[in-house]
């Protein structure tokens, strides 16, 4: 069973969501066998996508303009083909995991921009979704379980406008579900770090990320 890391995270030691991550990883590798048999985990890996390393194609105006003649049925030219290699490469690296692990820190009240790339990369026709008239989008990611860690520094649930607003979460959970992940578990970690008081929240953000990893997949 492949866990596929998606992390969107470009502070490396000094991210949270890379600790609390890694946390969800550990106790996923060290989690009884998905037959109850083997202990060891040796059925299980894990594979990190950084989507800062460099791999990620860009999607800009070739690209849109295949996904167009893809959507219209209309052949490719030659350098529209090259640039929907790069795309299906993505989307297929994407799809040959059984589950997938997003951390995802808040920026700016939404999700980085390189995390809106690759949704955008890989949420193609026929990969990602399909689409009919009559009934809409079908999501073509199906049977998969997802657990996403979402952090932010400022923000929280309880506190006021003052300290931002939330555009990370119900977006990307919006996205799992239109591309057909139906099984979702989250981890939050929103500590005050104007006020310093983030030691608790970060203890129960870590449990919670060691129970998914080892019981949720």
């Amino acid at each position: 069973m492949k866990l596929l890391h998606i992390s969107a995270s470009p502070r490396g030691a000094a991210s949270e969501s890379l600790a609390i991550a890694s946390t969800l990883t550990s106790a996923f590798l060290e989690a009884p066998g998905r037959s109850g048999a083997d202990r060891s985990g040796a059925d299980r890996e894990v594979e990190h996508w950084d989507l800062w390393d460099g791999t990620l194609p860009e999607f800009g105006p070739v690209a849109a303009a295949a996904k167009m003649a893809i959507f219209g049925g209309v052949p490719l030219t030659p350098e529209q083909t090259a640039v929907w290699q790069g795309v299906r490469s993505a989307y297929e690296r994407f799809v040959a995991a059984d589950a997938y692990l997003f951390s995802v820190p808040m920026w700016n009240a939404g999700v980085p921009y390189i995390l809106k790339q690759f949704i955008d990369v890989v949420s193609q026709p026929g990969m990602v979704f399909d689409f009919d008239p009559e009934i809409g989008y079908t999501g073509l990611v199906e049977g998969r379980k997802a657990a996403v860690v979402y952090t932010s520094a400022v923000y929280g649930e309880d506190r006021g406008l003052a300290y931002g607003a939330d555009f990370q979460t119900a977006p990307f959970a919006d996205w799992l579900r239109w591309a057909g992940v139906k099984e979702v578990a989250e981890v939050r970690f929103r500590p005050n770090l104007v006020t310093r008081h983030a030691d608790a929240g970060r203890e129960a953000a870590h449990a919670r990320a060691a129970r998914i990893g080892a019981e949720f997949f």
